[in-house]
């Protein structure tokens, strides 16, 4: 089995405040980025650009699609504006 590779990233004071009382920071910090990585954009890939190919996709995608803020959590919200498609 391959040895696990060693990564380290800058932080800014209070974060490594917090960090520095984790009992297991490692364990945390790869739960966060294995989390995060799940909630990554799924057109984008997390770079926040649309390649052409993409924005062709997401500008047939959004006729039928209308992205809100919500009033509640001040979240971005995703709402359908399409029929389900029901069997016959």
């Amino acid at each position: 089995m391959k040895k696990a590779d060693t990564v380290t990233f800058k932080v800014d004071p209070n974060l490594l405040e917090i960090l520095q009382t984790m009992p297991n920071r490692s364990e945390f910090i790869r739960s966060a980025i294995l989390d995060a990585l799940g909630h990554v954009c799924p057109l984008c890939s997390g770079t926040g650009v649309l390649t052409p190919a993409q924005k062709k996709c997401w500008d047939k995608f959004s006729q039928g699609h209308e992205i809100k803020k919500c009033s509640e959590s001040d979240k971005i919200e995703i709402f359908c504006h399409v029929e389900p498609y029901l069997e016959k």
